[in-house]
């Protein structure tokens, strides 16, 4: 470990050369003057961990030179000796912030040793004290610095935040890019860049040393980078580089001519600040790539929104104008071959029945169209569901009949009733067991279960059915959209926004076979707890 410096000054050779024995057996470096002027030069151009003087000198007072010790450097330890120890002298060293009083003649060296040692260690703590009330407002200054996300305003924020902190009207922050430095915000006076004098010189060595510095335009230090300071008119200053990824910068804080130069506490609280204002600035990037990242997604769903839609939209046009299309020159050709001489009456009733078939069938195309956009009557009423579906049953039994198609039924005795709009439930019934009968035109068997689950009824709709491909789907629910020849694609798609209307749901799920199965759910409650959203 380094011995720390200390500077002897009395106006009595014996005494100087005294200290200066004892304290080099102690272990320290030591440097006497007995003229109180040069003393006061020498503390300018050196530097001194510990001051030692003497109080009654002639010509100039010891108090003097503490003042102007500490003007030059502010961390400097002052220990003082007097040979008149009286209250007022205690008061004012006290004031001038001294660290300790020796009373002379002291008799023992081991005094002499023990006041330097308690002198410099009352210094540190000091110092210590003083960083700690520093660094406890520096909290919330990067709570400020962190919540800002805005890189232009952060930048004057990282300004005025050095200002306030280290108590100065001076600060910049200049950003390097190829060996060239830019201040990207600055208030008041700082070091020119475009110059390209010394000033710039100072600011390269700085960041390329990447060592912080403190300049003083008096005091020990750099002639020409005190006549810079001198020329700004300030009397302190402090460079810090900082550099982390792809960021490179320095931070500059100064003190204008007249005001307490910066100490070691301050170059710490800087470098603080310094190092936290990067990371508050690589946030404040990340942020902004995160931005402009989720601008993009969002105009990138918009964009595959507006082609879906466009999409869903020619489909649909495409479906309508199909399902349109045909029977309309079904009823074109039968009109025309009607309509000549030369066709036998017999022949042009058939044409004629045969245009009026296709005719209903464009009809029942269309009234599933607008049973798909306009659900019809909203009456919503309490309904016992295993007698409306019974009910379907029985009308339908007849067609599944004939197509060698078994019902199996597994109801309960009775089911939780539920508000629902009566025609529209009945409606999905239907959809459902046309459905499964379109799904077996070879015969086959259709099993139909309900059950009370939770807070609603579940009835599942089976068939025995070759089923749905997997690759399909995902698709069964839209409109005009059909895995069976001549289906309009309406059925499943009206069910669907009826029962979604009515809250519950409507699922294809794997059966206990490898036909389709649909299982529709109803929710139960009064009748003011169901929301019919359906128009």
């Amino acid at each position: 470990m380094e011995s720390e410096n200390i500077f002897v000054v009395d106006d009595e050779p014996g005494i100087a050369l005294l200290c200066k024995r004892v304290l080099e057996r102690a272990g320290y470096g030591v440097q006497t003057e007995t003229d109180p002027r040069a003393a006061i030069e020498y503390l300018g151009n050196n530097r001194v961990d510990l001051l030692l003087v003497d109080i009654r000198m002639p010509e100039v007072d010891g108090f003097d030179v503490i003042s102007r010790a500490k003007r030059a450097q502010p961390d400097i330890a002052v220990l003082v000796m007097t040979g008149f120890g009286t209250v007022e002298t205690a008061i004012r060293a006290l004031r001038q912030g001294v660290d300790g009083l020796l009373l002379k003649p002291f008799e023992k060296g081991d005094e002499l040793v023990s006041s330097v040692e308690q002198a410099l260690t009352d210094n540190r703590r000091k110092r210590e004290t003083a960083r700690a009330q520093t660094l406890r407002p520096l909290f919330d200054a990067t709570e400020n610095l962190f919540s800002e996300t805005d890189t232009e305003i952060l930048y004057h924020l990282i300004v005025d935040t050095i200002c306030e902190h280290l108590q100065c009207t001076n600060s910049a922050y200049y950003q390097v890019e190829d060996g060239e430095f830019a201040p990207i915000t600055k208030r008041g006076n700082i070091i020119p860049v475009n110059d390209g004098g010394f000033a710039k010189h100072l600011l390269s060595r700085v960041d390329a040393d990447e060592n912080p510095i403190i300049v003083n335009a008096s005091g020990p230090g750099e002639e020409e980078a005190q006549a810079l300071l001198s020329a700004l008119e300030l009397g302190t200053a402090i460079l810090i580089p900082i550099s982390r990824l792809n960021m490179r910068a320095i931070m500059f804080a100064a003190r204008d001519e007249g005001v307490a130069p910066f100490r070691g506490a301050d170059l710490e609280l800087f470098h603080i600040i310094a190092n936290q204002s990067l990371v508050a600035l690589e946030n404040a990037r990340l942020y902004a790539d995160l931005r402009a990242y989720v601008r993009k997604v969002e105009e990138s769903q918009q964009a595959l929104l507006r082609s879906e839609k466009m999409a869903a939209a020619g489909r649909l046009t495409a479906s309508i104008a199909h399902e349109v299309n045909n029977p309309l020159q079904s009823v074109q050709n039968c009109l025309h071959l009607a309509g000549r001489e030369d066709v036998p009456a017999e022949k042009r009733q058939e044409y004629f029945e045969l245009a009026s078939t296709e005719l209903e069938r464009l009809m029942k195309t269309m009234h599933r169209m607008l049973d798909f956009y306009r659900p019809g009557s909203t009456k919503v009423e309490k309904v016992d569901i295993l007698e409306l579906l019974n009910h379907v049953i029985n009308l339908t039994s007849q067609q599944l009949g004939q197509r060698h198609i078994e019902v199996h039924t597994d109801l309960p005795e009775e089911l939780t009733p539920v508000y629902v709009v009566n025609s529209q439930i009945q409606q999905i019934f239907f959809n459902l067991i046309l459905n499964s009968f379109d799904a077996m035109p070879g015969g086959g068997t259709l099993s139909i279960r309900a059950k009370n689950v939770g807070n609603g009824i579940e009835i599942q709709f089976e068939d025995s059915g070759t089923g749905i491909p997997e690759d399909l789907r995902n698709n069964i629910f839209e409109p005009f959209y059909s895995t069976k020849e001549g289906g309009t694609g309406l059925g499943l798609t009206v069910s669907y926004n009826i029962v979604t209307a009515h809250g519950g749901t409507l699922d294809l799920v794997q059966g206990s076979g490898a036909g389709a199965c649909f299982r529709l759910f109803l929710p139960t409650g009064d009748k003011n707890e169901i929301e019919y959203t359906g128009r």
